[in-house]
């Protein structure tokens, strides 16, 4: 996957911006860095480089796999622990509550 002075990383993926619950978030994703920029191909257009290397992305239930995998290949890694997820409890009741403070706007 990654070359011997190449540093991993060990990761959970952030919540989508379109997600509102918290599916595929779970789980632990080790990954490297591209090796190579990225240039544009002259025929088509696309961006691309011949490193394939920065496309997987190898996903673990739990940190301490991940963790393992990348020892037991002896790969250099860093883990980024996750932000925590803070919840704010909405009820829609409280739109129509008596004694609001907050007006009432559509």
């Amino acid at each position: 996957m990654a070359g011997p002075t190449e540093t991993v990383r060990i990761y959970m993926p952030p919540r989508n911006a379109m997600q509102s619950g918290r599916g595929r978030t779970l789980e632990w994703i080790l990954g490297s860095a591209p090796g190579e920029k990225q240039r544009l191909d002259p025929l088509m257009g696309w961006s691309g480089s011949g490193d394939t290397n920065g496309q997987v992305r190898l996903r673990f239930p739990t940190r301490e796999e991940a963790v393992g995998y990348a020892e037991a290949r002896g790969l250099r890694y860093e883990v980024e622990e996750p932000k925590p997820i803070r919840i704010k409890a909405k009820v829609y009741a409280d739109n129509f509550r008596f004694g609001r403070t907050d007006n009432w706007t559509h």
